[in-house]
């Protein structure tokens, strides 16, 4: 596949490495420097889809240009999800091809689905509250990470004694409390812990290094090929 990547930080080099590595080619780079006129070249217009990590007041504007010259998305920026509706609305009316996942790693999809079924359970297990932990490096810009509100956003959707979350803050009785840490250039860890008077119940994934997240993008962006429409890691994974 012809791939452009819109920002070029340590993830953008991650990605431009593995998508090498299969057999694509990068046709063109946008990041600070040419952020204006990098969308009008050629070079730009001739890809066959967009992986975009930026940081979150950028992102909107990025899809935008993207769609404007109907290039398909693989948006890995998290923090702008206020801007989600008119995304759809591009995907749905317009039959603009756009992925999003707050978390490309294939090992975090499977804890999504872990934490999906606990949740479940956990309505038959009063005694159980639960709380959520996530650390980040310091360049993080959103808190709480957008894999932490995944998590916690499944978790209220099927554990009925919840009905918010909330960071920074004492949580009460129906909240879940979610703990963010940023430090050092940790790639990210997300726990969710349910605890009681006797024993706790621990789920985690501890990401070893940006590779498993840039994997999982140029695997999403394998996956537009031909596709239109809004589309998700459940879209590739039937776990």
């Amino acid at each position: 596949m012809r791939i452009a990547l819109i920002g070029y930080g340590k993830m953008g080099k991650e990605i431009e490495k593995i998508a090498l590595s299969r057999g694509h080619q990068i046709v063109a780079i946008i990041d600070i420097n040419n952020a204006v006129e990098g969308f009008d070249t050629e070079e730009f217009k001739s890809a066959q889809v967009a992986i975009e990590f930026t940081q979150p007041e950028m992102a909107i504007g990025n899809y935008r240009k993207c769609f404007d010259r109907n290039i398909p998305v693989v948006a890995g920026t998290t923090g702008w999800l206020k801007d989600m509706q008119e995304v759809k609305d591009a995907c749905f009316k317009q039959g603009q091809t756009f992925f999003y996942a707050s978390n490309y790693s294939i090992g975090v999809n499977v804890l999504f689905t872990i934490n999906t079924f606990l949740a479940k359970i956990m309505n038959q297990m009063p005694d159980y509250d639960v709380r959520m932990e996530e650390v980040h490096h310091i360049h993080k810009l959103d808190a709480p990470s957008g894999t932490a509100i995944t998590l916690a956003d499944s978790i209220l959707e099927n554990l009925e004694r919840k009905k918010q979350w909330i960071e920074g803050a004492e949580p009460k009785a129906e909240d879940i409390g979610i703990k963010s840490i940023r430090e050092a250039e940790v790639p990210g860890i997300h726990e969710v812990i349910y605890e009681s008077s006797v024993d706790s119940i621990h789920i985690k994934h501890e990401a070893k290094s940006r590779t498993g997240f840039a994997l999982g993008a140029v695997v999403a962006a394998e996956f537009t090929e031909g596709r239109k429409g809004f589309l998700g890691m459940s879209d590739i994974f039937n776990f």
